[in-house]
């Protein structure tokens, strides 16, 4: 059989410039947003007529960042990172074709200048590429009664404070991401580290946007202690 070729339709803008800090799933952090502006000759108003009449899209894309071989069984952050699944049992991005699907909330479609599209709950790293987006339909793709295996719910959550250094830089940085004190808090709710993490005096630092924050955790409270322009690479 013939390979398949897969050209993207656009790369997606968003706060994440890094994998670490990354929601584990969409929509946990409904303010992390995402621009997706549609390449040649995608780009096209009839391409997405009648699309604004949905709230929610489906986001294929690729784990463009996800180096090494795939193997057929995985540690899932959900089993603490020391029970093995099949890789098929999990979204681990180390699959065998690095294919992913991300269900976000469709906040808007700018026409003007070729084809934007803004979401909402974005989990994906900057950069991107999308393959393909599909509406969400929820009376055939929402099954209240359907088994989630070992993932049982959502991980508990993190309370988020932020020290005074923390808070006046926060200030400083608002005029230009007016969302980011709420960005912040859910992105560390859902608590990133690592699950065999538990140190409580190993700080730890994240990228948002062109940002870089440091911050603790002891039990179940994140502390935000700077938060200072990120470092060019």
């Amino acid at each position: 059989m013939a390979d398949i070729t897969l050209s993207p339709i656009g790369y997606l803008a968003t706060p994440f410039r890094e994998r670490f800090g990354i929601p584990r799933q969409p929509r946990l952090a409904p303010h992390a947003r995402g621009q997706l502006r549609l390449l040649r000759p995608y780009d096209r108003e009839e391409a997405v007529r009648g699309l604004a009449a949905f709230s929610h899209v489906w986001l294929s894309f690729v784990f463009h960042h996800c180096s090494g071989d795939w193997h057929p069984t995985v540690r899932p952050p959900r089993l603490g990172g020391n029970q093995r699944v099949g890789v098929f049992a999990s979204r681990s991005p180390f699959r065998p074709n690095p294919l992913g699907l991300s269900l976000v909330e469709l906040l808007s479609i700018e026409t003007r200048t070729g084809v934007v599209l803004t979401f909402g709950g974005v989990d994906l790293l900057d950069g991107t590429p999308v393959l393909d987006i599909k509406p969400y339909l929820p009376f055939v793709e929402s099954e209240p009664a359907a088994r989630s295996g070992f993932v049982e719910g959502p991980p508990p959550q993190l309370a988020v404070d932020f020290s005074r250094q923390a808070a006046m830089q926060l200030c400083q940085h608002e005029s230009r991401w007016p969302d980011l004190a709420a960005l912040l808090c859910e992105v560390l709710a859902q608590d990133p580290r690592p699950a065999y993490a538990s140190d409580p005096l190993r700080r730890y630092g994240l990228r948002l946007y062109d940002l870089e924050v440091k911050w603790r955790c002891t039990g179940m409270r994140a502390v935000v202690e700077e938060i200072v322009p990120a470092v060019a690479d």
